[in-house]
């Protein structure tokens, strides 16, 4: 999936690039508004992260003239402003969603993957569980199965199953983890996630049965997608 970033601030640019790559998407980024509206109106990308205070073309400038172009594709606006009528005026002018700035990253990664599974109009009732090979995860129940096999979990360990279950395929880093799971901004140089993953294998992949959590060697973990 290809993903326009518009963001003229350095370091929030190359951040977002790189952690958006690594989640799988194909990432271009645009450092100013102009440019921003070109890539928009001469690529087919499948969502934009649109900063608002940008130079030469301000970000809902951007966000009306593609809405004008009858470009649909969904936009996250990301702003440090942060008042009720700045975020109304934002959603108004065609934004899907408004991230505050500073964000999570955690909290963004969801924000795309529901707008983009919305556009592909595969948000149904059939959120509430989740499947990845033969383990499904009933969200509302809070109960876990591998096959016909339920498997009892603590609390922090279906939070930590549920997160990797919804990032399938992906690699999900030790900082995305310790963000969506432990609510914490940084890495706290513990070994809290590698415990809470061996345990989590243990009661998953069940004798017999195939893996699902590989280990990304000084990255994080993914679930195979199978």
């Amino acid at each position: 999936m290809r993903i326009l970033v518009v963001e003229d601030d350095l370091t929030t640019q190359q951040f977002l690039q790189r952690a958006l790559t690594e989640q799988g998407y194909q990432v271009d980024v645009a450092s100013d508004g102009q440019q921003g509206l070109f890539f928009a109106l001469e690529h087919d990308y499948q969502l934009i992260v649109l900063d608002r205070m940008l130079p030469k073309l301000d970000g809902l400038t951007v966000l009306s003239t593609l809405r004008s172009a009858n470009k649909t594709l969904p936009v996250i606006i990301l702003s440090a402003l942060d008042s009720v009528d700045e975020r109304v005026k934002g959603l108004r002018e065609g934004g899907d969603d408004y991230l505050v700035k500073p964000f999570a990253l955690a909290e963004l990664l969801v924000r795309i993957e529901i707008l983009t599974q919305r556009q592909r109009g595969q948000l149904d009732s059939q959120t509430n569980t989740l499947q990845v090979a033969d383990l499904s995860m009933d969200l509302l129940a809070r109960r876990v199965w591998r096959g016909q096999q339920e498997i009892q979990l603590q609390p922090k360990e279906f939070k930590l199953l549920r997160y990797l279950m919804e990032h399938a395929g992906q690699v999900v880093t030790r900082t995305l983890l310790f963000e969506a799971v432990w609510n914490y901004d940084f890495d706290p140089q513990t070994n809290v996630i590698d415990v809470h993953v061996a345990r989590l294998r243990k009661k998953v992949e069940l004798d017999g049965l195939s893996p699902l959590l590989e280990t990304v060697r000084g990255v994080g973990y993914r679930m195979v997608a199978q």
